[in-house]
């Protein structure tokens, strides 16, 4: 787990600096990629999902 929390972190850095500085790059996107992966092995992971579903779940239901 600890392994995952500082890839998760160091992904996580290494990603915003990529947005601020330079925009997203194919090789960027490569590393965001990892990030998600690494993201998706934490106990974060629920809690992501279920926030995503609940937006598209709000944005599903809007009517314009």
């Amino acid at each position: 787990m600890i392994l995952s929390i500082s890839g998760v972190v160091l992904f996580g850095t290494i990603v915003f600096v990529f947005f601020r500085k330079d925009g997203l790059k194919p090789s960027h996107a490569c590393v965001s990629t990892l990030f998600g992966f690494y993201l998706a092995s934490t106990a974060v992971a629920p809690g992501i999902k279920a926030g995503g579903e609940s937006l598209a779940s709000l944005l599903g239901g809007m009517r314009f």
